[in-house]
């Protein structure tokens, strides 16, 4: 029961980090850091490092139950934040009027984050990209069944069998996962090249799951 909680909790970890190749919209295209349209070996190596730092939130090295619980703490301070910020006469209640306020102040939030250039409008380009992120959860939240790919994935990361996911580790299985994508075998991913994985990897859940 343990282990199981724990892939199930560095499963999201790992593939933030890069393991399974991001769904059209694409966000992890933001390794490429010098805009050249490709992820390089080295770019994904660094986004890598920088990503289990952040998720290490213990700082012991490891992606570990302790981490997940950690980062659960967080979430929970910061929806009480956020609920308290909603509740404007500080009742310990939200009303309509504040919930529908609270959602207008999210939709103002993202929209000039959307709105790079600051012209009060979004192009194209700027609507399709915060499109993209909120179309990313939204199928999250229907339900893409990724426990037993996770599972897989945790399994194999987790090569000495002590139920956490070191940085070599964490490292050694996202780049396999770039290596399988890596279709021409240049040593750079594409968003083609990502999605054309992500297309592959959804066909096999579809047939595993039928």
């Amino acid at each position: 029961m343990k282990k199981a909680i724990m892939i199930s909790s560095a499963t999201a970890l790992l593939m933030a980090g890069g393991i399974a190749v991001a769904a059209p919209g694409d966000r992890g295209m933001r390794a490429d850091t010098n805009a050249d349209g490709a992820i390089s070996r080295a770019e994904m190596t660094a986004s890598l490092n920088t990503r289990f730092t952040k998720m290490d939130v213990n700082g012991d090295g490891y992606l570990s139950k302790e981490d997940r619980d950690a980062k659960r703490a967080d979430r929970s301070a910061k929806r009480g934040e956020r609920f308290a910020k909603a509740d404007t006469n500080g009742d310990g209640e939200l009303s309509q009027a504040e919930i529908e306020a609270a959602r207008a102040e999210r939709k103002a939030s993202k929209f000039a984050r959307a709105d790079k250039d600051g012209n009060g409008k979004l192009s194209q380009e700027e609507a399709q990209a915060m499109m993209g992120k909120r179309g990313g959860k939204g199928m999250r939240g229907k339900g893409h069944k990724r426990g037993g790919q996770g599972m897989a994935m945790m399994r194999n990361a987790d090569t000495n069998g002590d139920q956490k996911i070191s940085k070599a580790e964490f490292t050694t299985a996202a780049l396999a996962r770039f290596d399988q994508a890596d279709a021409n075998n240049d040593g750079k991913l594409t968003k083609e090249e990502r999605q054309a994985a992500h297309k592959g990897q959804r066909g096999e859940r579809n047939k595993r799951g039928g």
